[in-house]
């Protein structure tokens, strides 16, 4: 439920960042309020406590807040007057998100034994975004030792495992059903 509501409040600020055509400018406006807010649960909990007036809550946002865009500030203080500051995050990030499919960008996470080079990460990058007909695909690579090689790429809730520890699990998986046939 949450969820709807944080998008219908992050399409109001992404309409508003088109009409103005200040969306790139937000971006980092809205990373850093989504981190804040999350990294802060006393920040929360002080914004929605019922003894500290509208006003004082306000002014101390625009205090915490110097320094954001106007656009983000507004939509943070009306989410606390209307006491939704656990969706904040979720706002921004999903704002995020919204510019980012409309630049036709996808983000995504490779999972690699060993760091991989800047020249293979592009050419991942570029495989992929054909994969998904994107303009542009943002890999980040984890290094995890437990993949022992290959790659795992996570798009989103789909997992591509050309890991060798994906094949080893495989190839048990089949050798235990052929056995139970």
């Amino acid at each position: 439920m949450s969820e709807v509501i944080a998008k219908r409040y992050a399409e109001a600020l992404f309409q508003l960042g088109k009409e103005k055509n200040r969306t790139e400018e937000l971006i980092e406006s809205c990373r850093v309020t989504a981190e804040v807010f999350q990294n802060n649960q006393q920040l929360n909990t002080l914004l929605e406590h019922p003894s500290i007036s509208s006003m004082k809550k306000e002014q101390f946002l625009e205090d915490v807040l110097n320094g954001v865009a106007r656009e983000v500030v507004n939509t943070i203080k009306i989410l606390v007057n209307r006491h939704r500051t656990g969706i904040i995050p979720g706002v921004m990030q999903t704002f995020i998100q919204m510019v980012d499919d409309a630049k036709g960008v996808e983000k995504a996470h490779v999972y690699t034994a060993r760091k991989l080079s800047n020249e293979a990460i592009g050419e991942l990058e570029v495989a992929f975004a054909k994969r998904f007909g994107k303009k542009e695909m943002q890999l980040e690579n984890i290094v995890d030792p437990s993949v022992i090689g290959g790659v795992k790429v996570r798009v989103g809730n789909t997992i591509y495992d050309g890991s060798l520890s994906g094949k080893l699990h495989r190839m048990k998986r089949d050798i235990v059903s052929i056995n139970h046939v």
